[in-house]
């Protein structure tokens, strides 16, 4: 096995690097973490709505589910699956993405 330049290694990364934010993306690996996202039940719901200052419809509009699902969740009669568990959960932990989402608009 060759010996390792250090120099060349740190030059080759930083040209990968470059040429990954200029769009050639055969330069860079992205790595992909699964994280599983914790259950929301109606109280979380709740709070969440609630620390957001946003009315069941209001949130609903940020989430893109209806009023009606969003007062479901809240009565406990149905829980959030998939994306909106997942938007709720990003909602919950930084509150200024509801300003991204509702520029959405």
């Amino acid at each position: 096995m060759g010996q390792f330049n250090v120099y060349e290694g740190i030059i080759e990364g930083l040209q990968e690097a470059v040429a990954y934010k200029q769009g050639d993306l055969s330069k860079g690996k992205v790595s992909v973490k699964k994280v599983p996202v914790p259950d929301f039940r109606a109280e979380d719901v709740i709070r969440t709505r609630r620390e957001l200052n946003l009315t069941q419809s209001g949130l609903a509009s940020v989430i893109g589910v209806s009023a009606r699902t969003v007062e479901a969740w809240e009565a406990g009669r149905n829980e959030p699956s998939g994306a909106a568990k997942r938007l709720l959960y990003l909602l919950d932990g930084d509150h200024s993405l509801l300003n991204r989402l509702n520029a959405v608009k």
